[in-house]
């Protein structure tokens, strides 16, 4: 023990601020201590078992110059595969990957960096100092390993026997952890009592054995206390200042527990001099204002109980609004200021249940107001009825959200609209004793058994009720509106309201910040957080309200409920509910802050209540539509067994005049165009203008296939017609009254100046065409149908008339002899005639169409081209008549005396007789222009005939003879009337010489 000197004293390394004490170690001795294992007080690599694992494989630090197995390319069937056999590796890899596969190299990533020393530069730095202290504590104490090594070297080198080296076996015994004697392998392993005789004899050898044993045992013994004072000597210095510190330590606690006596003294005399008293007090006012509040509640549970009996006396008097204002208000205040009392357990249900029936009350109610304002007597003014009872009605229904009560007022509508056509038959029928009402039971059929004007009036009565019928729910819907509106209003200033009182409240937390701070800590002193912190709230509040007016604008649930609990008692003991209600709810301002506490949550949407005023329109809408098909209703009813058909111009004027009227009314009242009634009418106006047309068609066609083709004497009133026609009077005249002087009739019309020879199927057809533009005039609805109606009616006329003149069907119709000259000159000026007219017609036309209907117009061109085309083929029908003439007397004609020849004397004599038959119908004009043709057909036949005969213009004889003809017959056709100067220009029938 006295060998192994101990180490000097250890003290603090040059760097005292890292606070590590090194140990002065002698070199010469260091490899060479016999001291074995202690546990270390210092860190140290790991040894052992560990270590041999961490260092089995490469390090990527250590090993990054040299090829380690991290560089492998290759994947594992290629490292196992023989890389002598270049063959089969071909075939096994390349077949599959190609046979670049083992040499390919892998390209670098474009995405990692290329890492250089430089890299670890800034981590070298920051970990240089601990590294430094890392060496001093390896210098210091050094590790297990070393120590072992050592010990083992000092022990083979000390000279002992074979049974004193094993001191590996010295640590595998004593230094396991789990060492006992009490385990037999162990006890035997340190005493092998094998060695001893079993008999109980003592040999010489067992002698030996022990003593060996022994001083086994007390080497072991002396190496253990070599190594403890080793240890000592080793860790003296730490040892020495770990003690010198324990005593500095406990000096320090003394001084510290004086100090905190000394402070705890001082602390209870503030906390009695200064803290008991203001807390005393302040919880004395804590009491006070928790006495006041549990007052103020037992107030509000006292209201809050009488909400039932205020409700019912609410329901009584029909004031829904305000009933649901207090429990709604009464809900507020059970779920805010009495939740959880159990006395009130029930009453929410109960309120609950309450408010359906209240629902239910308000839609039966206003189905009962509906079904008495639409069913009273129109005679009445047009003022709603009870329009203080419909507001309070419609909020209440809004606030509820029964946003369908405008259906029942629909179907209310629907059944007054249906009773109001049956009340209407009934009062008309009533009037009639021709109509037994109890043989006759259907309203329908006692409709048709009336008369046209009995059943005009019954439709006239109709009209007029329903348009009082529509004033009424115009009237109603409007207040409807007015109180949607209203709620809508309502809403957008309390929203404005609520921003505005954020803001005022946002301003207000200013003052209240201190409080607020201070709260956790008056809670904690106290041990009574809840009321210090209501206590807080209410300075808060009263702190940041200021002024009256922000005081006013946030009123509670509790103000709220005892107000309307004045309001509930104030309306049942005599003032009016509606107005009142309304004036709570829908004014922001009003003493009763529940219209924005409570109503606001359960009024509809902006959005909604935006629905609710477009199906007040459409509502309005469908009222119109309702009237008009319950009128359509009357107008089937009449039509259906095809009176209305057979009606007269002027009754269906009567009848659409009427119907338009009604329509018109409606439009201006409801701002709604409805078609049913005008599809109504405008079907039986189709069966109307089909009836006309086929009427005057049919007369039409009478005239004609009566018509001899004479000219026929033009009255006076005809003459009239047509003079109205050219003043711009498109109209029937009025009939003059019998007893006026009657006028002669004259031989022509005379229109703009000509005479028009006609015959008296013209004269009737521009009456019926006047008729059509008089229907027209009266019946606008029906343009289109009657333009087409007439159009064919003018292509009737000029197709019959074509085959009766042109194609000779008067021959066998009327039973003339023949066509004469004469009948086709006529026809053709009637055909004038009608052309004439034709363009009239299509402005009248043209004044009643829209823009988009003109292209029905067309139908005029058209027929104003088939018309001319006639009059066209009339005038080659007279100058073929001539011309077949001329090429039979002309084909015999000779060039001898006497002159003038017959032949030109039989010309001249036709001509004469053509021109007295066409001189007095046909203009001056026509007449020329027919004459002009004529003639020329009489120069191609008479060229013709010279030619045959080899007559010439030399001079000769012949050719003076034809000249003496020829001026005969210049002489005489110019002789006619209006022929004078017609210019024949004969010398064309000569051939020119070549």
């Amino acid at each position: 023990m006295a060998s192994h000197s101990s180490s000097p004293v250890p003290h603090p390394s040059s760097g005292g601020s890292e606070g590590i004490f090194r140990k002065d170690r002698d070199p010469s001795s260091r490899h060479y201590r016999p001291i074995h294992s202690l546990p270390d007080v210092c860190p140290k690599e790991p040894t052992g078992e560990a270590a041999r694992g961490l260092c089995e494989g490469p390090s990527v630090v250590a090993d990054q110059h040299r090829w380690t197995v991290y560089n492998s390319k290759v994947n594992l069937p290629a490292a196992l595969n023989d890389p002598r056999l270049a063959k089969r590796e071909s075939d096994f890899f390349t077949k599959s990957w190609g046979l670049d596969f083992a040499e390919t190299e892998v390209m670098p990533s474009f995405y990692l960096p290329n890492i250089t020393k430089e890299h670890f530069g800034p981590y070298l730095q920051e970990t240089a100092q601990r590294e430094k202290i890392h060496e001093r504590c390896k210098n210091i104490c050094p590790n297990k390993d070393e120590l072992d090594a050592v010990s083992t070297a000092h022990i083979f080198c000390s000279g002992f026997q074979n049974e004193y080296l094993p001191n590996v076996w010295l640590k595998q015994i004593f230094m396991k952890p789990d060492f006992a004697l009490d385990d037999p392998t162990t006890f035997n392993a340190v005493l092998p009592w094998s060695h001893f005789n079993s008999a109980g004899r003592k040999s010489s050898r067992d002698m030996a054995s022990s003593r060996l044993l022994q001083e086994k045992l007390s080497h072991y013994l002396d190496v253990v206390e070599v190594s403890i004072a080793r240890q000592i000597s080793l860790r003296s210095e730490a040892f020495f200042h770990a003690m010198s510190s324990q005593h500095e330590l406990q000096d320090r606690l003394t001084e510290t527990a004086r100090a905190v006596t000394v402070l705890r003294g001082r602390t209870a005399a503030i906390e009695r001099i200064m803290c008991e008293g203001p807390l005393r007090a302040l919880r004395q006012a804590l009491t006070r204002s928790n006495c006041a509040r549990l007052h103020n509640k037992l107030k509000l549970m006292a209201a809050v109980h009488q909400s039932q009996p205020t409700v019912q006396l609410l329901l009584s008097t029909s004031e829904f609004v305000g009933a649901l204002e207090l429990i709604a208000t009464t809900k507020e205040v059970l779920q805010q200021e009495l939740q959880g009392i159990h006395s009130f357990r029930h009453l929410g249900s109960q309120l609950c249940e309450m408010e359906k029936l209240i629902d239910k009350m308000m839609v039966e109610d206003f189905s009962m107001y509906s079904r008495s304002d639409l069913s009273r007597s129109l005679e009445d003014d047009g003022q709603v009825m009870e329009k203080d009872r419909l507001e309070s009605l419609v909020f209440g229904l809004l606030r509820q959200r029964k946003l369908d009560f405008l259906d029942i007022y629909s179907d209310e509508m629907i059944l007054a609209a249906k009773s109001i056509v049956t009340q209407s038959v009934v009062d008309s029928v009533s009037q009639i004793e021709e109509i037994d009402t109890d043989i006759v039971t259907k309203l329908a059929d006692q409709m048709r058994l009336m008369t046209f004007p009995q059943w005009f009036e019954l439709l006239k009565s109709v009209f007029e009720n329903f348009i009082l019928f529509l004033k009424r729910i115009k009237a109603t819907l409007s207040v409807v509106r007015n109180v949607v509106l209203e709620a809508l209003d309502s809403n957008q200033k309390s929203r404005l309201l609520e921003r505005a009182a954020a803001a005022a409240g946002g301003l207000a937390e200013a003052p209240g910040t201190p409080l607020n701070q201070g709260e956790a800590e008056l809670a904690y002193l106290t041990h009574e957080g809840l009321f210090i912190s209501d206590a807080l709230n209410d300075a808060q509040l009263n702190l940041g309200a200021g002024g009256g007016q922000e005081q006013s604008s946030t009123v509670g649930p509790r103000q709220a409920l005892s107000r309307l609990d004045g309001c509930g008692s104030d309306s049942a003991s005599g003032t009016t509910e509606s107005s009142s209600s309304r004036e709570h709810a829908l004014q922001p301002g009003v003493a009763t802050g529940i219209s924005q506490i409570t109503a606001e949550d359960m009024m509809p949407s902006d959005l909604e209540l935006g629905r609710v005023a477009n199906n007040i329109q459409e509502l309005l809408y469908t009222a119109s539509d309702v009237s008009h098909d319950r009128c359509v209703k009357v107008l089937m009813a009449r039509a259906k067994d095809g009176s209305l058909e057979r009606l007269s111009s002027a009754e269906f004027v009567f009848l659409s005049q009427a119907v338009e009227g009604f329509v018109r009314d409606t439009e201006e009242l409801c701002c709604r165009r409805s078609v049913s009634l005008r599809g109504a009418l405008q079907s039986q106006a189709n069966r109307f203008v089909h009836r006309f047309h086929e009427e005057r068609k049919t007369k039409l066609s009478l005239l004609l296939d009566n018509e001899r083709w004479k000219q026929a004497e033009v009255p006076a009133e005809f003459q009239d017609l047509v003079n109205s026609i050219a003043d711009g009077r498109i109209t029937l005249p009025e009939r003059k009254p019998q007893g006026t002087e009657e006028r002669k009739p004259s031989d022509y019309l005379h229109i703009d100046g000509q005479k028009y020879a006609v015959v008296g199927t013209v004269l009737l057809l521009i009456r019926i065409f006047l008729e059509y533009c008089q229907c027209v005039n009266d019946i606008p609805s029906i343009s289109t149908d009657m333009l087409t109606r007439l159009s064919d009616l003018l292509k009737h006329f000029n197709s019959r008339s074509c085959q009766l003149v042109l194609g000779a069907g008067a021959l066998q119709v009327v039973g003339l002899k023949t066509i004469t000259t004469k009948n086709l000159a006529l026809a053709s000026r009637c055909l004038q005639l009608v052309v004439h007219y034709i363009p009239v017609i299509r402005a009248h036309f043209e004044t009643k169409l829209t823009p988009k209907q003109y292209s029905v117009l067309r139908h005029f061109d058209h027929i104003t081209k088939d018309y001319n085309d006639h009059i066209a083929e009339i005038s080659a029908k007279l100058v073929s008549i001539m011309d077949s003439m001329f090429e039979k007397v002309l084909s015999k004609y000779e060039v001898k005396a006497p002159m003038p020849s017959a032949c030109f004397r039989n010309v001249c004599k036709q001509m004469a007789k053509m021109h007295e038959a066409l001189y007095e119908l046909l203009p001056e004009e026509q007449a020329q222009m027919l004459f002009l043709r004529i003639n020329a057909s009489l120069k191609i036949h008479l060229k013709r005939q010279l030619a045959r005969l080899g007559v010439h213009h030399d001079g000769g004889p012949q050719h003076g003879l034809v000249t003496v003809d020829v001026a005969f017959y210049t002489e005489n056709v110019q002789s006619l009337r209006t022929l004078e100067k017609l210019d024949l220009n004969m010398a064309e029938i000569w051939e020119q010489k070549r």
